[in-house]
């Protein structure tokens, strides 16, 4: 009861104790095979800063960036997430491809629209009164692809909010964006069909 306190344990039996711990670990399961010796590993680690053989190391580097972006363009056609873009990874930008695939956006023909009404446009006479019809048709589908987007990011936010619980920076925009893109030239390509919601 009054005998002295004793002392903490200093910094180096601490260090002590977890080096005896850790030797028992080793020495329990077997590591099976000796510890190499530091020169062995240090000469396997190294490399040289400039390759003997430049020209056979350029050669290999570009097939190694070819057959890389050999890999992208099929996950940008097969959906495989391991290689696709950095932009495009990850579990909630999967689900907002395919909730927008999945769905009709008026955004799909906006670009077909605005090709029209160029065309048109060069064909009538900037002074008639029909030119007045062809801009304000031209506003008039430009401003429903302004509401369809709002209602889709409004809606995509809230089922990624429901499924993931916080949204990723970026995710409901990437979604609005490709929804304003042509089902056809999407890329990675669409994975589900029309009316086909992702759980």
């Amino acid at each position: 009861m009054f005998g002295r306190k004793k002392e903490a344990p200093t910094a180096q039996d601490v260090v002590d104790q977890q080096a005896a711990e850790a030797l028992a670990r080793d020495t329990a399961l077997g590591k099976g095979a000796p510890t190499p010796k530091r020169k062995a590993q240090e000469a396997a680690r190294k490399r040289p800063l400039v390759p003997e053989d430049r020209k056979a190391s350029k050669a290999a580097e570009r097939a190694a960036v070819q057959e890389q972006r050999i890999k992208m363009r099929q996950a940008l056609d097969t959906g495989d997430e391991k290689f696709l873009p950095l932009r495009d990874k990850g579990p909630q930008k999967r689900y907002a491809r395919d909730y927008v695939d999945a769905r009709f956006s008026l955004g799909e023909y906006l670009m077909f629209g605005a090709l029209v009404f160029v065309i048109v446009s060069l064909l009538v006479p900037s002074t008639s009164e029909a030119m007045i019809y062809v801009l304000g048709g031209f506003w008039v589908m430009f401003l429903a692809v302004f509401v369809d987007v709002f209602i889709l990011s409004r809606k995509l936010r809230k089922r990624l909010t429901e499924k993931f619980g916080e949204v990723e920076r970026g995710t409901v925009w990437y979604g609005s964006m490709r929804s304003l893109q042509f089902r056809k030239l999407r890329l990675p390509k669409p994975l589900v069909k029309r009316g086909e919601f992702p759980a």
